[in-house]
């Protein structure tokens, strides 16, 4: 480890985060038809289920950047996992609806900081230039997360059951917090393995330390807002694959456990594949062409132009084989998106990254909260597990539209022009 650099060591701790607090997002899709047996829940109950995760997940947007800016990524993370792990073992031992929904909220209390957070860390400890390609890795982690988890989840059940899985699967968060505690400095200067060397080639020492105490929220919300709309277009394709789509393939095509969450893991993992070359591709433009609104917007339109067109593609086919390409290629595409939308809050206000990524991430939040369950209630109503996605292809082109006026190009300039407003700004 000695040979690899601190901001590297950093950013393979990141990229373990993002891969096991999918694990703990999506477990609980892959275990669903289980758990629904032993409860006898409908799908409009477990889309409820589905939701409780995102309820405070979405609240915490709204002030969880700010915690990060505040009290800085070690804490602010240590915490978080703690929380999320407790929470995810505590899954294991419910009784019914309301303890399993329970312990969602609990998750989504623990992950809600996480990624604006995160964000703050790579913000701190990557220079400009990579940034596209750090916030593409550990996304594409994220949802290698997404892809190991049907089959890893469907063996942990078949060899200690669904409830010995969600132990499991808790007990790695906690080994996460203390890994990270360990590891992490808020400050680079502060790290004792910090050399001339390294710290040359990071930001200046004032994007280390947290931004001023005095948050212009309702500025930087508006100024957020083409990017918080757009990443709501997202959102709402996001989780409904990540939510239902073991289960589309499961009850639509009349499969197996293993078979469904081997074709759930196929098309997530074309969503890996994505994440790394939208984050590279985003700095590739950003090098050659130094324009941040080619680099950031434009990858974000061609993706959910691609995204787009391969549900069309999906939906008039009746192929199985078709329909799974169909859908790792939309996956595939909307993730391309990934790197250049978490880079653009340290785009638009380096000194507020932590809160301005997660003003953008309650887009997400919301489609999270609302996707679910409107999924589950029309297959319930309708029996038509394709009848969703009409949703997202409508949703996509919102997205395109809205992009549009997203401006990583101009940085915010807070409402107060002081001398030391100004300086943190920079």
């Amino acid at each position: 480890m000695r040979r690899i650099g601190v901001p590297t060591r950093i950013l393979i701790a990141l990229c373990l985060m993002y891969f096991i607090t999918y694990i703990d997002r999506v477990n609980i899709s892959t275990a669903g038809t289980v758990i629904k047996s032993d409860f006898r829940l409908t799908n409009t109950d477990f889309g409820l289920v589905f939701s409780a995760f995102a309820i405070p997940y979405l609240v915490i947007q709204f002030f969880g950047g700010a915690i990060a800016d505040r009290f800085g990524p070690r804490r602010t993370l240590t915490a978080c996992a703690a929380i999320w792990a407790a929470a995810t073992i505590l899954t294991g031992f419910a009784t019914g609806l309301y303890f399993l929904f329970a312990c969602r909220l609990l998750v989504g209390i623990g992950e809600g900081a996480s990624f604006a957070t995160a964000s703050r860390a790579i913000q701190v400890w990557q220079p400009n230039l990579k940034r596209g390609f750090a916030q593409g890795i550990t996304h594409a982690c994220a949802r290698l997360g997404n892809a190991a988890t049907p089959p890893l989840i469907a063996a942990l059940i078949g060899w200690i059951s669904w409830r010995g899985a969600f132990i499991v699967d808790g007990l790695f968060s906690l080994l996460w917090a203390a890994l990270w505690f360990t590891l992490y400095r808020d400050d680079p200067r502060a790290h004792p393995a910090a050399t001339p060397e390294m710290l040359a080639a990071l930001p200046p020492p004032a994007a280390a330390r947290p931004a001023q105490k005095t948050i212009p929220w309702l500025a930087l919300f508006f100024r957020l807002l083409p990017v918080t709309v757009t990443y709501f277009c997202y959102g709402w394709t996001l989780w409904l694959l990540l939510s239902w789509l073991p289960g589309y393939f499961l009850h639509g095509f009349g499969m197996d456990l293993k078979s469904s969450g081997k074709y759930a893991a196929a098309v997530f993992f074309a969503g890996v594949v994505g994440d790394l070359l939208g984050g590279w591709v985003s700095d590739y433009v950003l090098r050659r062409t130094g324009s941040v609104k080619l680099a950031r917007v434009g990858i974000v339109w061609v993706a959910f132009l691609g995204a787009g067109l391969s549900l069309v593609c999906m939906m008039v086919t009746p192929n199985l084989a078709t329909i799974a390409l169909c859908l790792a290629l939309g996956f595939f595409f909307l993730e391309v998106s990934i790197g250049a939308f978490w880079a653009m809050p340290g785009d638009i206000a380096p000194a507020y990254c932590g809160t301005a990524s997660g003003l953008m991430n309650v887009g997400s939040a919301l489609a999270a909260v609302i996707s679910p369950p409107v999924f589950g209630y029309i297959i319930d109503e309708t029996g038509d597990w394709n009848y969703p996605f009409y949703g997202s292809i409508g949703l996509l082109a919102v997205g395109m539209a809205a992009s549009l006026f997203m401006r990583p190009d101009h940085p915010f300039s807070p409402p107060d022009s002081s001398p030391r407003a100004s300086a943190a700004a920079a």
